[in-house]
């Protein structure tokens, strides 16, 4: 799915415009065990409460593609026959209405994730009057598909702190106690994605909150496929590989270089308006790396290297190996945080056989909010 597919589903997800007839859920605690599973309609929830619903699982199709949002591709295999994908097709084409197969999937999750607190599984089902629309910009008056799909939450439950209340009419002090509350989804799925604005049976898409893949256990249980590398393992991935490989040559000007063109290539991405998000592979960062001045044969050090750790045609979300909004400096004892777009405020210089890092600071120094004077 791409980001004009995700928001079309997301916009949906308001009262008067949902297709929701009920929510199916169930509570775990604390030691992964099912407490209590529940079925509610929607009608019979305040509009408050309906709404506040609805914004809990519409988290589940938040964040950025390729990082919180991930494409979970089947096999022709896995469609045709495998466990996992048949009982996803029975949820979504018996309207959850299927107590056996809501059952065996509270079962899956609840064996598979665990989280610091207990939490909630919440699933929906959604019909979606797909319309098309002419050249003129009008809507068709018939609907070209009804695209039905099942949308999961895992939502953890939060104890709220004690505290002190003024009541004005009683005109006293109460204290209020602690108190249950349903955090956003930390993770949760779409099923079927929808792609080119149809239901595509042979994708599903992944959300998660957490960057570093600690719910690796539950995309196995629910999936079955080869777990993506977590954004944030592919970032120290792509550090440990460019510091190894380069070497002595992997000093400021590279990591300055390396870290603006890859910005470009996002900005890029973003002025052209894609819906996709843009990627890299190996052959994108070894022209970067060429670019910046690295010998040919570190490249190719860097180019065997990533195919080890990522594969040899695995193409990487830009934004997972180099934080755009991101450039910092760090020592043991200091950390210097840079606008990203004025990296070149810093260098590095040998004086007198030590090594400093120098800060162009030409106006507008501060110390601890005061500021300062820098005199020859």
């Amino acid at each position: 799915m791409n980001t004009k597919e995700i928001a079309e589903i997301r916009r949906r997800f308001k009262g008067e415009k949902i297709n929701i007839g009920f929510i199916r859920g169930c509570y775990v605690n604390e030691e992964g065990e099912i407490i209590t599973d529940f079925s509610q309609q929607l009608l019979q929830m305040s509009d408050d409460e309906t709404n506040e619903i609805l914004a809990i699982i519409k988290k589940t199709l938040s964040g950025n593609l390729g990082v919180n949002l991930i494409d979970i591709n089947f096999t022709n295999e896995q469609v045709m026959s495998s466990p996992e994908h048949k009982l996803l097709m029975t949820l979504r084409d018996s309207g959850l209405k299927d107590d056996a197969a809501v059952g065996e999937f509270f079962k899956k999750v609840s064996e598979s994730v665990k989280l610091d607190s207990s939490y909630l599984i919440l699933l929906a089902n959604d019909r979606y009057d797909v319309f098309k629309y002419r050249e003129d910009g009008k809507r068709e008056e018939d609907s070209s598909e009804v695209f039905s799909y099942i949308i999961c939450s895992i939502c953890p439950i939060k104890l709220t702190r004690p505290a002190l209340s003024f009541k004005a009419l009683e005109n006293a002090f109460q204290n209020i106690g602690t108190n249950t509350v349903v955090a956003p989804s930390q993770l949760g799925f779409m099923f079927p994605a929808f792609d080119d604005r149809t239901a595509n049976i042979y994708n599903a898409l992944y959300y998660t909150k957490d960057t570093w893949g600690k719910h690796n256990d539950f995309l196995g249980a629910i999936f079955h496929v080869e777990k993506p590398m977590a954004p944030r393992i592919q970032q120290a991935t792509f550090t440990s590989i460019l510091k190894d490989t380069i070497g002595e040559e992997c000093n400021l000007e590279v990591v300055q270089a390396v870290h603006d063109q890859i910005n470009d290539i996002i900005l890029e991405n973003k002025e052209s308006r894609e819906n996709e998000p843009p990627t890299v592979n190996k052959d994108t960062l070894k022209v970067v790396l060429k670019t910046c001045g690295v010998e040919e044969e570190k490249v190719e050090a860097f180019s065997n290297e990533y195919d080890q750790s990522f594969g040899a045609n695995t193409e990487i979300t830009p934004s997972n190996i180099m934080n755009p909004k991101s450039f910092e400096v760090t020592t043991p004892d200091v950390t210097i945080k840079v606008n990203p777009e004025r990296n070149d405020l810093i260098s590095t210089k040998v004086i007198n056989g030590r090594k400093y890092i120098m800060i162009l600071a030409d106006e507008g120094v501060e110390v601890n909010g005061i500021d300062i004077n820098i005199s020859e």
